[in-house]
């Protein structure tokens, strides 16, 4: 039913629902896509930590992606992903940054740099993402998300640890 400004009225916030939609369909898509970034910086980083961190949070995403379906499940829709032109963005800058880097000493720490680029865009976007869950009262969506977010927060951390325990040194 349409009020008299033309919005829909049969669902509380249903224009913040099909944003929610929206970006949910896109964060699955990225999530899809990283999935293939996380190996190929995985294979090019030198420093074991680094290595293990990328590993660690390919299986993170992986977990990640099933909890997105969790989500869509929960409001009742089919999981269903879209390409993310951001995440294509960053991986592309990241595979720019091996071919640029792959005989420098400073790999690494490009590789860091590149990862925590992405795990702001993930930060920001679930960060949202809890807020319009909450707004509508997504409760179990919320949940989930807020879960992913603590996860890609932790990464963020754990990828400045590194970088500070001796990785952004180089030359020194």
């Amino acid at each position: 039913m349409k009020n008299n400004n033309g919005k829909n009225e049969e669902m509380p916030n249903a224009a913040l629902h099909e944003l929610f939609v929206e970006q949910l369909r896109d964060v699955l898509g990225a999530e899809r896509q990283l999935l293939k970034g996380l190996k190929k910086m995985s294979a090019a980083a030198v420093n074991p930590e680094l290595i293990e961190a990328f590993k660690s949070h390919h299986d993170q995403t992986e977990g990640q992606i099933e909890n997105l379906k969790q989500v869509f499940d929960s409001i009742g829709l089919t999981a269903r992903g879209k390409k993310c032109k951001a995440m294509q963005g960053l991986l592309d800058e990241a595979e720019e940054i091996i071919e640029e880097f792959e005989d420098n000493e400073a790999l690494d720490a490009a590789l860091i740099g590149a990862a925590q680029k992405v795990e702001h865009y993930e930060i920001a976007t679930y960060g949202c993402l809890v807020t319009y869950a909450k707004l509508m009262g997504h409760t179990e969506s919320e949940n989930l998300l807020q879960e992913i977010l603590d996860q890609e927060k932790e990464t963020d951390i754990l990828l400045t640890e590194i970088a500070m325990s001796g990785v952004n040194a180089v030359g020194s």
